[in-house]
């Protein structure tokens, strides 16, 4: 499949993922619980739709995470990621675009957040305001995770590939029940960047950092772990 093809999947994918599971948060009065299945099931149809192009990650932690597994090149990596990032950016201006068009205050965004960033009506909604380092800690856990999951569920040596989809989607469901209450989950630098860009909290872009960082660092520490955990070649030796 050709580059070309494979970023205009990216972007397709991760404006969907964006405009699913953040419009649903801003949009949808539904609870955590509602969230979650948004967010799982953007990526559940994703999968499905465009996997086959260009393997759905729809995520910058995703496909950093595949690259240091040796799945693609790093050229293909930053094209991907500049697609994913483009995406999120263009369903965030469409959710902007669609709240001024309803009269709504814009707020928070469903842009992520820790500590202070949640005032006394997130609290009494059920957000807490947990500290920086356990935000990183959440964030890159649950991204390792993550990774785990897509790259067991995609490996070539798993016979269960037609429902990777299926697995990758209920995972990130999971994901977001555990920590929408502690960082309104992020787990996806692209998803971050396209709401802080347009939240009015004023610490959404300066706690944006966490946010790239510590799911990129799950990321490649999953990369590594999983590498070692399928290579049988040191298990013959034994």
């Amino acid at each position: 499949m050709k580059l070309c093809n494979k970023i205009s999947a990216e972007f397709l994918g991760t404006f969907w993922l964006v405009l699913g599971g953040c419009g649903t948060a801003i949009f949808g009065h539904v609870g955590f619980l509602g969230v979650s299945l948004a967010f799982g099931l953007t990526v559940l149809t994703m999968a499905y739709a465009i996997g086959h192009i260009s393997g759905a990650h729809l995520n910058p932690a995703v496909s950093f995470g595949v690259w240091v597994n040796g799945r693609m090149t790093w050229k293909e990596m930053l094209a991907y990621w500049c697609a994913q990032i483009l995406g999120g950016i263009a369903a965030g201006a469409v959710l902007y675009a669609t709240c001024k068009a309803a009269n709504m205050s814009i707020g928070t965004f469903a842009a992520n957040g820790y500590g202070e960033f949640f005032g006394a009506a997130d609290i009494a909604a059920g957000y807490q305001q947990i500290s920086m380092g356990g935000a990183f800690l959440v964030e890159c856990l649950l991204t390792f995770v993550f990774l785990m999951v897509i790259l067991g569920a995609t490996d070539e040596k798993n016979g269960c590939g037609k429902f990777a989809g299926v697995a990758i989607g209920l995972c990130l469901t999971l994901i977001h029940l555990i920590s929408i209450p502690l960082t309104n989950t992020s787990v996806n630098p692209a998803r971050s960047i396209a709401q802080a860009i347009f939240s009015e909290n004023a610490l959404a872009l300066p706690q944006l950092w966490l946010f790239i960082v510590a799911p990129l660092v799950g990321a490649c520490l999953a990369g590594f772990a999983y590498k070692c955990l399928a290579c049988d070649k040191a298990c013959k030796k034994a």
